[in-house]
């Protein structure tokens, strides 16, 4: 067995509290609202740029939207 760092978001419950939908989100951070539902779902890892953009549109510290988790391979 392996273990790995995967990075994990809080996207979606800070853009609620935000009070902004996915398309809101996406517009703001210049991407789709589709690459807002892969990150929320975990489809999908951002780009640092990418992860920037939706800090600065959630008004967040990176740290406070993203964070790693040790997960086991098989």
């Amino acid at each position: 067995m392996n273990s790995h760092l995967q990075l994990k978001n809080r996207i979606k419950e800070l853009r609620q509290e935000k009070g902004y939908s996915q398309t809101k989100l996406a517009e703001l951070a210049g991407t789709t609202q589709n690459t807002i539902s892969s990150l929320e779902t975990g489809q999908y890892s951002p780009t640092a740029y990418l992860s920037g953009l939706i800090c600065i549109a959630l008004e967040c510290k990176w740290e406070d939207c993203f964070y790693y988790e040790m997960s086991e391979e098989k």
